[in-house]
């Protein structure tokens, strides 16, 4: 592509994702990056390898694979640098480490996703570090909670499970003013439907894994940072040694150019099937951001883009001894739907939701919620699933 920068500076997001990242004239003209597998590096002598004078020095730091995946990152985050790890836990958990200490204070969503509260509650507690949960509705009343040794506030909207959203800038300011880093963990809206660091964030961790690989066939993590917090990030994952796979970061990169398309589908999909839900008996509340009825639905409208595939239902429960048996009967009558707990990828996925771990956002609890990943299958051919498995739930 001629003139490449100053074209896709100007460029629509299918078009910089088709693009970003590699150009094909530093391969020889082939369009996809090589794949390189490198651990150790060779210098031409021993004054350069003394003085780590060349671009690449040891595959921990670095290749053209993990490079070509990271100027695309970069481009589509506004970051001033990416790492990779090997999956979305880490990239909660190496941020984590990166900025805090024994002594100090976090404040942590109470919708947050559940293995990064295990990690606050044994790893970081065992290392001193104190964590409080709050509720993601605060917005700027995030201030009552913050203590002087309060160094990080983690985000994530919309919540885990049950989509609560969050005034993002309204607790980065407060945070800010406090001297505390803010990360978010912006998968649901992957950085085409939400940019952080537009908003105040300082670091925004994907779970990759999701919907930039998309194929339920990768385990990765990108973790973007803004300049005044990007070295510590790096230097953090260099002393950790946490580096991904170079066919991992290939087959995210490949993903990357269709995953404007598919959110899109998925997008569209998921939209029509939470408005039909909402008519639908058997069916208490659908919990999705991009509804009018949501409680979050204004903050959504005013700084997302866009909505993803993912939303959950909560079913008309009757007594809660009976919960548990009408979502294994919808689950078990599912067809299409398969029973699993990742998201993102091409197919339907239903999981039966467990919020037994909140502490001040506890959910709904007329009845068992039911996390729906809609896929990229025929929209009529997931509802026909649905209604098979609202029919068995209404049968206990």
């Amino acid at each position: 592509m001629k003139n490449r920068d100053e074209i896709l500076a100007g460029a629509g997001v299918n078009t910089r994702l088709a693009h970003a990242g590699n150009d094909p004239a530093d391969y020889y003209g082939f369009v996809n990056p090589p794949v390189v597998h490198a651990s150790t590096v060779l210098f031409p002598n021993a004054a350069t390898m003394e003085n780590r004078g060349q671009k690449y020095t040891y595959g921990t730091r670095g290749t053209p694979t993990t490079d070509a995946l990271c100027a695309a990152i970069d481009e589509l985050e506004g970051s001033a640098g990416t790492i990779f790890v090997p999956s979305g836990l880490a990239a909660v958990t190496v941020p984590f480490l990166a900025y805090l200490s024994a002594g100090d204070h976090a404040l942590v969503v109470d919708s947050v996703y559940h293995p990064t509260r295990h990690f606050c509650d044994t790893m970081l507690k065992r290392l001193g570090v104190t964590v409080d949960y709050y509720d993601p509705m605060i917005g700027a009343g995030i201030e009552a909670l913050i203590k002087p040794n309060t160094k990080l506030v983690h985000t994530e909207a919309p919540g885990s499970n049950t989509f609560e959203m969050q005034d993002i800038p309204a607790i980065a300011a407060v945070a800010h003013k406090h001297g505390a880093v803010v990360t978010m963990d912006n998968t649901w809206a992957t950085p085409l439907y939400f940019r952080p660091l537009d908003f105040g964030v300082d670091v925004s961790i994907h779970a990759a894994t999701k919907y930039p690989a998309g194929h339920s066939d990768v385990l990765f993590g990108t973790v973007s940072a803004n300049a005044a917090h990007w070295e510590q990030l790096h230097d953090t994952q260099i002393t950790l040694g946490t580096c991904a796979a170079p066919d991992d970061a290939y087959q995210v990169l490949r993903g990357l150019r269709t995953m404007g398309v598919r959110l899109e589908r998925h997008q569209q999909s998921a939209l029509e099937l939470a408005r039909w839900l909402e008519g639908v008996e058997g069916v208490s509340r659908v919990l999705h951001p991009a509804l009018s009825s949501f409680p979050g639905h204004e903050l959504w409208k005013r700084d997302f883009k866009g909505a993803s595939g993912i939303f959950s239902i909560v079913l008309d429960g009757g007594a809660p001894d009976r919960h548990k048996a009408k979502a294994h009967a919808f689950l078990d009558a599912l067809g299409i739907f398969g029973l699993g707990y990742s998201w993102g990828g091409f197919e339907c996925l239903a999981v039966h939701v467990s919020l037994s771990d909140r502490r001040v956002a506890k959910g709904p609890t007329e009845g068992p919620v039911l996390r729906l990943q809609i896929g990229l299958e025929d929209v009529k051919d997931i509802q026909a699933d649905i209604e098979r498995g609202l029919a068995a739930a209404r049968a206990v």
